[in-house]
């Protein structure tokens, strides 16, 4: 799944349906005049259909900011992990102005694909398995450590739970490069990291900042 520009068109009147609702609607010249016409007026999609025309990932993560209780809600992190590693699977999402703010490659971990193929065959949350995991994290205190600019995540759902302790942050790599996939047709693997380009870590998280959900699926 490619969550571009065309799918969001979708996706931002869904997630911006609760709020303006058929209040709006009605307040509007358009209602009044529809009002003063002989002609019905047309029957408002339901909502149930607007929430249809979502990404499923970002329709995922839209429930998951409700279901954790996240209460910074203007942007989110969302990382496909169905499609190959040479792809921009990674983007932040303006929930609020409905936009995509950037696209960036981002490794998975070497137990997730232990061929090195550019593709994630499994994800796992145990210590030591060097593999990606799922599901909701909400991203943490910035640091600086062996990867230099690094954010703490903090798994949020079972399948992730032990995140903090196996040490699965958000950090820069030199093996996510575009020079790579030229070469070898895909990125590097990190060791369950979110791994980013060295030169967009700081653009990465400037915007992702610390109490916002990263969500992370295939």
């Amino acid at each position: 799944m490619d969550l571009d520009r065309r799918h969001f068109i979708g996706a931002a009147a869904a997630v911006s349906a609760a709020a303006c609702g058929t209040a709006l609607l009605a307040r509007s010249g358009v209602a009044r005049h529809a009002a003063s016409t002989a002609k019905p007026a047309p029957k408002p999609v339901p909502a149930a259909a607007k929430q249809a025309e979502q990404p499923t990932l970002l329709r995922n993560a839209v429930a998951a900011l409700d279901h954790h209780g996240i209460r910074q809600r203007d942007l989110v992190g969302l990382v496909d992990f169905s499609a190959h590693s040479s792809k921009r699977r990674f983007q932040l999402v303006d929930l609020a102005g409905g936009s995509i703010l950037g696209a960036y490659l981002v490794a998975h971990g070497k137990g997730s694909d232990p061929h090195n193929t550019g593709w994630l065959h499994r994800f796992s949350n145990e210590p030591g398995s060097n593999a990606s995991s799922q599901g909701s994290f909400m991203t943490g205190e910035k640091y600086f450590g062996e990867h230099g600019a690094s954010r703490r995540l903090i798994g949020l759902d079972p399948d992730n739970n032990q995140a903090l302790s196996r040490a699965i942050v958000l950090h820069g790599a030199s093996y996510v490069d575009h020079q790579l996939i030229e070469a070898q047709g895909h990125i590097g693997r990190s060791l369950g990291c979110f791994a980013v380009g060295e030169h967009l870590i700081g653009e990465v998280m400037e915007r992702l900042g610390a109490g916002r959900l990263l969500f992370a699926a295939k």
